[in-house]
């Protein structure tokens, strides 16, 4: 087990930061081989950057044999060959630090591939130097599963091996058994694959699943919840300025980021679900943030609307057509909530679920339970960045090229970069606007935040730094709304730069016409 040295210094970036997540496989195809690869993500740097994020998370681009499309490592310390070389990934890190980008990478500790060597060798017999590197149990008397736990992708839990004569777990797929964290040789393991990545300059990670680590050791049925454990918070602590996020899954997702991100020993920061849904009412979105408040003492979370796991923020937030307008609200919104944000690829692009055939799945997830739920797929279709090319220029390879290993989405056409980059009012335009002037604003990037009386059509809060508070209100519906300022809030002016408009300041009152807002300087 690695133990706490001298802790390096940290700027504490993170805190307020904005990270672009990149799906590497629906990025940039550098050559034509219908997959996006670290090449092709390094070319698009220059465009992240003028974004104004402060750093990228990308999705895993390590060995595997791709059955869940990388969530299932072979080799935690290499490239595969479809993304690239080390060399490529090296050559992405600098260019990145270059441009000012911290470079964060996905780490799938809670699971790997069936075909990595430590469940081969584990596989192999009761008593070799890993068997009890992964969850392995007997049969119940009639030779059932040994409890009832259920798979995140449907079904037991539990698959059986012929080679051991015992069942193993698996949270997700049944190719993706889950490491034993109670094993402190498997602990050691995953940290040593964690100091090779920081190690070659990366700036922090994106942990799968964290709340998935370990397992109740006496296979209980139905378990109760345990407290978090396990991540060693002391070797990031030796590289200065780097950070960790948490993804939690779980039915109270508020809790467990408040429990995961409280006090300087466990981690930075954490997202759960809770944006990831369909509901954004106002009311709903001020029980969100209330909550968490309460829980926080001090935790830190990172909000997120849409990520490579769920229907694109557009079409569930917005519907069909999502409104311009609407799209612009929920992102000023999301920019000026107490934490850190993460945006998807294509979020600044306002792009909306794409629909597939049953044919054109790729999700193991999606074609077992269609058309009940139609996977992941929708949201990681390739990305569009030229309109006039044949595949929206997702390959910069000559053409013919293989085909996008996903369907190229045709209504995104009007939707790709180069469009909406010569759009003075595109959303693209508009995120770039937000971002940048945020950055101005310290109150956004890491003040204390205040929630006013909850209201059936607008939001609103107060964010505080030690130079500045600033008045933030958001009209989430499609009518008209004259929001009267609190009396204890004298505004001193309204802040310009944002982007966001529409809205009409008075002394004693905000008028917003359909899903406008305002941020204000308050005395």
């Amino acid at each position: 087990m690695h133990t706490q040295k001298t802790k390096a210094p940290n700027n504490r970036w993170w805190r307020g930061g904005v990270i672009y997540q990149i799906y590497p496989r629906s990025f940039v195809d550098s050559n034509g081989d219908g997959i996006g690869d670290l090449a092709g993500i390094t070319e698009k740097l220059d465009y992240v950057a003028s974004l104004g994020v402060d750093g990228i998370w990308l999705s895993p681009f390590f060995k595997s044999p791709m059955k869940d499309f990388g969530y299932d490592v072979s080799d935690y310390c290499d490239v595969d060959p479809m993304f690239g070389s080390m060399a490529d990934f090296k050559a992405l890190v600098a260019r990145a630090h270059q441009l000012g980008l911290k470079v964060m990478i996905d780490q799938v500790l809670s699971h790997c591939s069936d075909q990595h060597p430590w469940f081969v060798e584990s596989q192999a017999s009761r008593d070799n130097p890993k068997a009890d590197w992964f969850i392995w149990a007997d049969a119940q008397m009639d030779g059932t599963p040994p409890n009832n736990w259920l798979s995140i992708f449907g079904g037991s839990a539990w698959q059986w091996s012929a080679q051991r004569n015992q069942y193993f777990m698996h949270n997700f797929l049944s190719s993706q058994p889950d490491l034993n964290f109670h094993n402190p040789q498997v602990q050691a393991a995953m940290l040593d694959a964690v100091k090779f990545w920081l190690d070659l300059g990366v700036d922090g990670y994106r942990l799968d699943t964290v709340n998935f680590y370990f397992h109740d050791q006496q296979l209980r049925n139905n378990p109760g919840r345990g407290k978090p454990t396990g991540e060693d918070p002391a070797l990031l602590d030796q590289y200065p300025d780097t950070t960790m996020v948490g993804e939690i899954g779980d039915d109270d997702g508020l809790a467990r980021v408040a429990e995961y991100t409280q006090g300087e020993d466990k981690l930075h920061m954490a997202y759960c679900f809770d944006l990831l849904g369909t509901r954004y009412a106002p009311d709903f979105l001020h029980g969100v943030i209330q909550r968490f408040e309460a829980l926080a003492q001090g935790g830190w979370p990172c909000w997120a609307l849409s990520n490579h796991d769920v229907v694109r923020w557009a079409t569930r937030w917005g519907g069909v057509d999502a409104n311009p307008a609407f799209l612009r609200l929920a992102a000023a919104m999301q920019m000026s909530l107490r934490g850190s944000t993460c945006i998807y690829q294509g979020d600044e692009l306002g792009l909306p679920e794409a629909e597939l055939a049953f044919e054109d799945l790729k999700d193991p997830y999606g074609i077992t339970m269609w058309p009940k739920f139609k996977g992941r797929d929708g949201c990681r279709v390739p990305m569009p960045w030229r309109y006039a090319a044949k595949d929206l220029g997702f390959s910069r390879a000559p053409v013919p090229h293989a085909p996008a290993w996903l369907p190229v989405y045709e209504p995104y056409r009007p939707l790709a970069v180069d469009v909406q980059q010569l759009q003075a009012d595109s959303l693209l335009n508009f995120y770039r606007t937000l971002l940048h002037w945020r950055k101005t604003q310290p109150a956004l990037v890491n003040g204390d935040m205040t929630l006013l009386p909850c209201d059936p059509q607008v939001l609103a809060y107060v964010r505080a730094s030690d130079s500045e508070r600033v008045l933030c209100v958001f009209n989430f519906s499609e009518h008209t709304v004259q929001w009267p300022i609190p009396a204890h809030l004298q505004v001193e002016k309204e802040l310009t730069g944002s982007g966001l408009a529409g809205a009409k300041l008075a002394q004693d009152q905000v008028t917003m016409p359909a899903w406008t807002g305002l941020f204000a300087r308050l005395k």
